[in-house]
C-alpha cells in the first residue's frame, strides 16, 4: 500500500466521489466509506492517508446519503422566541451539551414574534434542512392563540408552556419555586410578601404570581398590589422606588436580575437588606451571590431542563413515539444574606406613588 496519494487528476466538471478518494489513497472505497463514519477498525496510518486524499480532491462526504442509509440525520432543530433571558441561553447551552454527548448536532431556528405563523414557519424552515427532532422553547404565550401547535407526528418537546394534551412539556416546576419563596419570608415572621412579577405574557411569570396569590391566601395574609417588570435590573430599580415608599418589610422578586435592581432602589433610598426589607429572588444566577447582600433566591435547575428535552425527544425518536405529558424538575431554596426574621422598622426615605418614576412607564400595578 502506498504511503503517500499519488498525484490525480479530476476534472473539473465532475463531482469527486468516494471511489476517486479510494483509487488516489490506494484503499478500498468501504475504507473511505469508514473514515468518513468516523467508524472504528481502521488504523491511524490509513485514516490519515484516505482524510490526506480527501483533502488533496476538495472531497465532502455527502450527508443526506449518509442520513439516509442510516435513518437519522443526527440534528436536533431549536425554536426559540429570544435569547435575551438568562432562563433561556442557559437551557440552551444544556441542550447543546446534552446532543453532543449522544453525537447530535442542534439547529437554532429564533422566531421574531410568538404567533402560530412564526411557529409554523420555523418548523417548516427546520424540515427543509432535516432534522430528526424538535425542542420548542415556548416561554411566552402566542399573540393570537392560546396555546401552541405543532405538525402532527413530529418528535417534539415544549419546553415552558401551556401546550394541551399531546405534547411532551418539560418545565422547572414554577408553582413549588414560588411557594418556598413566599413561605420561607412567612415563616421568618413577615406578616405578608410583596410580589414584583414579570410580564404577564410570560407563563413561567403567571405561575409564580398564582403560588404567591396562592400561598397568602392559604396563610390568612393581605395581599399588596402586585408589581410588574420585564425581567431586567432596570424595572426590579423602579419597582424597588415604589416598594421603598410603601410599608413592605419582605418581597419576593420574579427574578434575580430584576432583584438586583430592587436592591439598588432600596440602598439608594438609605433602606437595609434585610434588616429593614427582605428580599428572594428566583433563578440563582451565578452572579447572584455576588450580590450585596448576597441573594437569598429559588434555583432553577435550567442544565436538568435541557437534558431532559434532549432525552426525551431521542427517546420518541427510538420508539417512534410522542410520549405526552408534563415533566416538571424540582427548585430548591438557596438561603443567603437577604433574608432575615422581621424586625422593627426604621424611618426610612420615600418617594410618591403617582407619577411614571421618570418617565417610565413599564409598571404595572394589579389590584384585586
Amino acid at each position: 500500500m502506498s504511503t503517500t496519494p499519488r498525484q490525480h487528476s479530476i476534472r473539473d466538471d465532475r463531482r469527486v466521489s468516494m471511489s476517486d478518494v479510494a483509487r488516489l489513497a490506494g484503499v478500498s472505497a468501504q475504507t473511505v466509506s469508514r473514515v468518513s463514519n468516523g467508524s472504528a477498525g481502521v488504523i491511524d496510518a490509513t485514516r490519515q492517508q484516505v482524510i490526506a486524499a480527501m483533502n488533496e480532491l476538495g472531497y465532502r462526504p455527502n450527508s443526506a446519503a449518509r442520513a439516509l442509509k442510516r435513518g437519522s440525520f443526527r440534528t436536533i432543530g431549536v425554536i426559540l422566541f429570544t435569547l435575551s433571558t438568562t432562563g433561556n441561553v442557559r437551557t440552551l447551552e444544556a441542550i447543546a451539551a446534552r446532543a453532543a454527548e449522544e453525537d447530535y448536532a442542534i439547529t437554532l431556528i429564533p422566531v421574531a414574534a410568538p404567533t402560530q405563523a412564526g411557529v409554523r414557519g420555523a418548523f417548516s424552515r427546520l424540515n427543509e434542512l432535516a432534522v430528526d427532532g424538535i425542542i420548542v422553547i415556548m416561554e411566552v404565550h402566542l399573540l393570537d392563540a392560546a396555546t401552541v401547535s405543532l405538525p402532527p407526528g413530529v418528535h417534539a418537546v415544549v419546553v415552558d408552556s401551556d401546550a394541551s394534551d399531546g405534547f411532551s412539556v418539560i418545565d422547572t416546576d414554577q408553582a413549588d419555586g414560588a411557594r418556598k419563596a413566599v413561605e420561607h419570608l412567612l415563616d421568618l415572621g413577615h406578616s405578608t410578601v410583596w410580589h414584583v412579577a414579570g410580564p404577564s405574557a410570560s407563563f413561567a411569570s403567571e405561575r409564580r404570581v398564582n403560588a404567591w396569590r396562592s400561598v397568602l391566601s392559604s396563610r390568612g395574609c393581605a395581599e399588596p398590589a402586585l408589581l410588574r417588570g420585564d425581567w431586567s435590573a432596570d424595572s426590579g430599580y423602579l419597582a424597588g422606588l415604589t416598594l421603598a415608599a410603601s410599608d413592605c418589610t419582605a418581597v419576593f422578586v420574579a427574578n434575580d436580575q430584576m432583584a438586583l435592581g430592587v436592591l439598588r432602589a432600596f440602598h439608594e433610598k438609605g433602606i437595609r437588606v434585610p434588616e429593614d426589607v427582605s428580599i428572594v429572588g428566583f433563578d440563582d444566577i451565578p452572579d447572584s451571590t455576588s450580590f450585596s447582600p448576597p441573594l437569598t433566591t429559588v434555583h432553577q435547575d435550567f442544565a436538568e431542563v435541557g437534558r431532559r428535552c434532549v432525552d426525551k425527544v431521542l427517546k420518541q425518536m427510538r420508539e417512534n413515539s410522542t410520549e405526552p405529558g408534563l415533566d416538571l424538575v424540582p427548585t430548591r431554596l438557596v438561603v443567603r444574606e437577604s433574608t432575615a426574621a422581621r424586625r422593627r422598622r426604621s424611618v426610612r426615605a420615600s418617594v410618591g406613588l403617582s407619577g411614571d418614576h421618570g418617565g417610565n412607564s413599564w409598571t404595572q400595578v394589579d389590584r384585586k
